[in-house]
């Protein structure tokens, strides 16, 4: 792909900026799921955490994503890559999701609009990250340059 540069200089930077993200929603995921034990798995009430509203299945959710971020982060090789790029893409989905569904019983996750709002932001962040943290050799860095002089 001629748009995604390989070898960025700030690569480890981006890495871990994804690792901290991961971790970020580890942290609300785990917070959440204690916040919310007891309370119907998807249930709409007031439970909020970090100032964003959450129920247990959401809880969960964020939990697995960042630990599939995290665990993408440590094991690098272009995989981190893949792993942010796509756990973006989903968080994109679900906060959009939310946000059409905010006000309706189909609010399955008990989304609120800071939520949205988190959710939003940390899926640019997975994406950005996943778009320059890509590793390859010199030929495939060599070619990357010469494509994008063509651009």
């Amino acid at each position: 792909m001629a748009h995604t540069p390989v070898n960025h200089p700030a690569r480890p930077i981006y890495r871990a900026i994804g690792g901290l993200t991961g971790l970020y929603l580890v942290v609300f995921g785990g917070i959440g799921i204690i916040a919310s034990t007891g309370d119907p798995f998807f249930g709409q009430g007031d439970t909020q955490v970090l100032g964003q509203g959450t129920n247990l299945a959401f809880s969960l959710l964020s939990a697995l994503v960042g630990a599939l971020v995290l665990a993408g982060t440590v094991l690098g090789r272009n995989l981190d890559v893949l792993v942010n790029q796509w756990m973006a893409y989903l968080l994109m989905v679900v906060s959009l999701a939310g946000l059409a569904f905010i006000r309706t019983e189909a609010n399955i996750f008990n989304l609120s609009v800071a939520t949205v709002i988190v959710l939003m932001v940390l899926s640019m962040v997975l994406l950005m990250a996943g778009m320059y943290g890509k590793v390859g050799t010199d030929e495939e860095n060599e070619a990357w340059q010469k494509a994008r002089l063509v651009l």
